[in-house]
């Protein structure tokens, strides 16, 4: 598991090619020919980015970079780290440069920190949720195709973890490699003898016949799948600190402190990254300069 604090911010070296295919993408062959038929290319402006409601911030220094890539004269000035709550009205960025980049760079600025921030700020929510519990929070591999990245950041600045990054993380075993295997003995197995020994191998139960099963072969850690609290509790008591504990499915807002209650490590949330909502920010121009 990876900890806020075992990683920094994502240098612009791993973030310029996402945000630089988004800017293409947005300006097709013809370039802004709204922006180039209306703004001199000698205008210059200043704006600031706001949100329109709480939440917390990730991605302004990706949101940053959407500018300066149009044009390496616009200076962009965070207000708030990401990590940071923010109020409804708060300016988050502050632009000055020329105006054709700001107001081109616009919307691709606005949809990286609107979707980051939002995944940032459920996070967090959550993560308060379960305060108090051993649980942590943490995000699965249900992510926007090519944003993994960046989305996996935004559950860190949070509070958050990550689970795996990708599959050449950890072995994880699941229920259609257990039923293409023929059970949790004989993937574990399997597993170990293919792995190196500074390799985890956590494997997924869906009862606690499959529990006690997997604690024979003495993995890792135990993934519960799908489980009541109740029986997540059970399931708790009987790995009884011989593995990790992990619980995951369907895991909402609404319940999540009832999981954490059960005992578990981890709880892990896809709906972080493929269902929160984004945070409502907005470019604001100010007077002509």
């Amino acid at each position: 598991m990876v900890t806020p604090s075992e990683r920094g911010p994502l240098p612009d070296l791993l973030i310029e090619p996402v945000v630089r295919a988004a800017l293409l993408e947005d300006l097709g062959r013809g370039g802004d020919i709204t922006t180039d038929s209306l703004v001199p290319p000698d205008r210059t402006a200043r704006a600031e980015v706001v949100a329109r409601r709480e939440g917390v911030v990730a991605g302004a220094r990706v949101a940053a970079l959407a500018f300066r890539l149009l044009d390496a004269r616009v200076i962009a000035t965070p207000r708030f780290t990401d990590g940071q709550p923010v109020r409804a009205g708060d300016a988050i960025l502050t632009l000055d440069g020329p105006a054709r980049a700001l107001l081109s760079a616009e919307r691709v600025a606005l949809n990286f920190l609107g979707h980051l921030s939002g995944i940032a700020t459920e996070t967090a929510r959550m993560v308060a949720a379960v305060q108090g519990t051993r649980a942590r929070i943490a995000c699965t591999r249900k992510t926007t195709p090519g944003l993994r990245a960046l989305e996996k950041y935004a559950v860190r600045v949070a509070g958050g973890i990550n689970h795996r990054l990708g599959l050449d993380d950890a072995v994880l075993i699941k229920d259609n490699h257990i039923a293409v295997m023929g059970g949790i003995t004989a993937a574990i197995a399997a597993a170990r003898a293919h792995t190196g020994h500074m390799t985890r191998i956590q494997v997924e139960v869906d009862s606690l016949d499959q529990l006690d099963e997997a604690l024979a072969a003495a993995p890792d850690a135990i993934l519960f799948d799908n489980m009541s609290p109740e029986t997540l509790a059970e399931g708790v008591r009987r790995v009884a600190g011989r593995a990790i504990t992990e619980a995951s499915g369907g895991i909402t807002p609404d319940h999540v402190a009832a999981v954490a209650a059960s005992g578990v490590d981890v709880i892990s949330v896809g709906w972080l990254t493929h269902s929160a909502p984004s945070l409502d920010v907005s470019l604001d121009m100010r007077a002509p300069t």
